[in-house]
């Protein structure tokens, strides 16, 4: 094996590794994403971050396609690289199949054996590449099921964060402008803990579940970012009440509110010494409020 064929060895094996870490950041290793993923995420929204309406409900969803058409990308050509110092001495062809040695070739093998499709006119003959095409089908595999779970575990996270702020909803729909002071106290003394629980629930999503943070939506009901300001009114409110029991809820759903803050500034970089100036900050990057509008 020559200089040459070495460096391509040395580049696939680099693109397999590079393929590997991020499925594993992304979705096996907790409170974090792969640098590759967390870049094409951040990527598309940085593009999309001015367009309003459904054009920009589906820039998530299209980043997470851009991120598995990566890894499938990433694994495809890595395997490629691999195969190409040895084409064509190193598989027998059937019959009537030209032999070649270029990348194409290489590019072919890869995406049939990645795929799992296994047409059986080329195969490896040497042990080593029976070996390697044997673990390539079976990483193959991996990601399908990676990228298949990825999504089932993004979807009931968006679900929660969209039931908090209908939750939120209903209750300023139901309380009106008298808040906490409609219900009995230790009916809305509930009520805030039910909220306190969902808000922390929602703080270790978007710490568990990075790209849940890039899904913007259209409907300002399900939008949790334009919602929050009334969290923390309500917990305020609470606060000052004369009932122990809802003071208590109030500072519990103040603790919640406060952590999740904490995730955005920490993991997002939302400016902002106080919760309300991240929420704030929150609010305007997801586009349901302007720069220099005044609070709902």
């Amino acid at each position: 094996m020559d200089i040459a064929d070495m460096l391509w060895t040395v580049l696939g094996a680099g693109l397999i590794l590079l393929m590997l870490a991020d499925v594993f950041h992304t979705l096996l290793y907790p409170h974090d994403s792969g640098p590759t993923g967390r870049a094409i995420m951040r990527g598309i929204w940085l593009l999309t971050k001015k367009v309003r309406g459904r054009a920009s409900s589906v820039a998530a969803p299209l980043a997470m396609a851009a991120v598995i058409a990566t890894w499938a990308s990433l694994a495809a050509v890595g395997w490629a690289l691999l195969y190409l110092p040895h084409l064509p001495d190193g598989f027998v062809y059937g019959t009537g199949v030209p032999q070649r040695a270029d990348f194409a070739e290489a590019l072919y093998i890869s995406l049939v054996t990645l795929s799992t499709v296994g047409f059986g006119e080329i195969v490896a003959a040497s042990p080593l590449l029976r070996l390697v095409s044997a673990l390539q089908a079976v990483t193959g595999f991996g990601l399908l099921t990676a990228t298949v779970s990825w999504i089932l575990q993004t979807y009931p996270a968006l679900n929660r964060r969209r039931a908090l702020a209908h939750q939120l909803n209903l209750f300023r729909e139901a309380a009106g402008p008298e808040g906490v002071a409609a219900l009995e106290p230790a009916h809305a003394a509930g009520l805030l803990e039910s909220l306190a629980r969902n808000v922390a629930t929602v703080g270790i999503d978007l710490l568990a579940f990075h790209e849940t943070y890039y899904f913007r939506e259209v409907d300002q009901r399900s939008s949790l970012p334009a919602t929050l300001a009334y969290a923390q009114q309500l917990a305020s409110d609470a606060e000052r009440s004369e009932s122990r029991e809802l003071q208590f809820a109030g500072r519990m759903l103040h603790a919640a509110l406060d952590g999740l803050a904490d995730v955005l500034r920490g993991k997002f970089g939302h400016a902002g010494t106080t919760s309300s100036d991240v929420f704030d900050s929150y609010e305007l990057h997801h586009r349901h409020r302007r720069e220099g509008e005044p609070d709902r």
